[in-house]
């Protein structure tokens, strides 16, 4: 089954994971960067599921069972994600002031809208990396 995994910056820069559609147990992933999260996270998944299928008497939830996780961010971690973007480049394409998006990434409160605009300007990069063609 696919769920949600949460990636959410923290104030001190660290990054955190959480599955936040599982109601059956709590667990999370936490580390300096991103990947170390991700790694963090999986190890403990699979920590809980070692612990159902060594506990007979306690039953894993069905929830649990052969979960595969669609990574989903908030804007700070979506942008150190991308940190090879330059900031000042990309606030002209989104059309957001380059300190403005500098404060995003550092994990300063954004509208819906300004990360909707964010989200966005990633895709149309995106859309537009993919059509690239060199000869």
């Amino acid at each position: 089954m696919k769920t949600i995994a949460l990636i959410e910056r923290g104030k001190d820069g660290s990054f955190g994971i959480y599955a936040p559609n599982i109601d059956c147990a709590t667990w999370g992933g936490n580390g300096t960067t991103i990947e170390e999260a991700k790694k963090d996270f999986i190890a403990a998944y699979n920590e809980l599921v070692e612990y159902y299928n060594a506990t007979p008497s306690d039953p894993m939830p069905a929830e649990l069972k052969d979960l595969e996780f669609d990574y989903q961010y908030d804007t700070a971690s979506a942008l150190a994600e991308f940190s090879f973007l330059n900031m000042s480049a990309f606030s002209k394409i989104i059309g957001i002031n380059a300190n403005l998006l500098r404060r995003y990434k550092q994990g300063e409160y954004i509208s819906h809208t300004q990360a909707q605009r964010i989200q966005n300007g990633i895709n149309q990069l995106g859309r537009k990396m993919a059509a690239f063609v060199m000869v």
